[in-house]
């Protein structure tokens, strides 16, 4: 039981040691990163829309293939 609360420990302080170090090292303001961290996931959203999109459309031809009547030879 001590040793679960010793790595507890150790990692919570750790967790506040890397925090601290992040915000003081940090290369941008709060308000830039939140702004270039919000329009990467708008990109992010747009391009898998986009790629959605363009599966959707390939299975749909693939689909209507499969369902179209074959030629008997």
């Amino acid at each position: 039981m001590r040793k679960f609360f010793s790595f507890l420990i150790g990692a919570t302080l750790g967790g506040l040691v890397g925090a601290t170090t992040a915000l003081l090292l940090a290369p941008f303001s709060g308000n830039d990163l939140r702004g270039q961290l919000r329009d990467r996931a708008l990109r992010v959203q747009e391009d898998v829309k986009a790629a959605a999109a363009a599966r959707r459309i390939e299975l749909e031809q693939q689909l209507a293939a499969l369902r179209a009547p074959r030629k008997v030879e």
